[in-house]
C-alpha cells in the first residue's frame, strides 16, 4: 500500500531540511501523541546510524515499531524505515529548490505485510484507502504549513 504527497514550503531549502532533521523535535512531537520514544544513536550525528524504538497505541492495542533512519543526504532527503506489528514500511522524504526562496517538499509512503497479522491490517487499511489518503495529505500538509510558520517566525 502507497501513499504519496507534495507540499510547497515558503522558505530556502537548507533551512526547511534542517527542520525536517530536528530529530528532537519531532521526538517531542511524538511524546506529545502519546508515543513512547527511545533513540538509539546520536542525534547530532544521523548519516552513523540512527534508529527509535516506538511503543504506541493503535487500534485499542498497545504496538511497538523500530524505526531506522536508512538514508540521509543533507540538503535533498532523508529514508526511513520501519517495522513492526506485522508491517514493514519505507518514508521517502524529497526536498527541490523550486526558487532560493521556495522548496518542495515530496513524500512517499510504502507499507508492506511480513506477517498474518500485518495482511489483515494492510487489508483492512485498503478497503479505507480513501480516508487514509485524504489524512495522510493533510498531515503533510499541516506539516509543511507549521514548518513554514516556524521558520518565518524564525527569519
Amino acid at each position: 500500500m502507497e501513499f504519496q504527497s507534495k507540499e510547497d514550503i515558503e522558505a530556502p531549502i537548507a533551512e526547511v531540511f534542517g527542520a525536517i532533521a530536528d530529530f528532537e523535535l519531532l521526538e517531542r512531537s511524538a511524546l506529545r501523541r502519546g508515543i513512547e520514544v527511545q533513540r538509539i544513536g546520536d542525534a547530532a550525528r544521523p548519516e552513523s546510524g540512527l534508529a527509535w524504538d516506538l511503543n504506541f497505541s493503535f487500534r485499542g492495542k498497545q504496538r511497538e515499531a523500530r524505526l531506522t533512519l536508512d538514508g540521509y543526504t543533507p540538503v535533498t532527503g532523508l529514508v526511513l524505515t520501519g517495522s513492526g506489528s506485522g508491517i514493514d514500511g519505507r518514508m521517502e522524504i524529497e526536498l527541490l529548490a523550486l526558487s532560493p526562496q521556495r522548496t518542495r517538499m515530496s513524500a512517499g509512503l510504502k507499507l508492506k505485510p511480513s506477517s498474518l497479522t500485518g495482511r489483515l491490517l494492510v487489508q483492512s487499511m485498503k478497503l479505507a484507502r480513501s480516508n487514509l489518503t485524504r489524512r495522510f495529505k493533510l498531515r503533510l500538509a499541516d506539516y509543511a504549513r507549521v514548518t513554514e510558520e516556524r521558520l518565518n517566525r524564525s527569519a
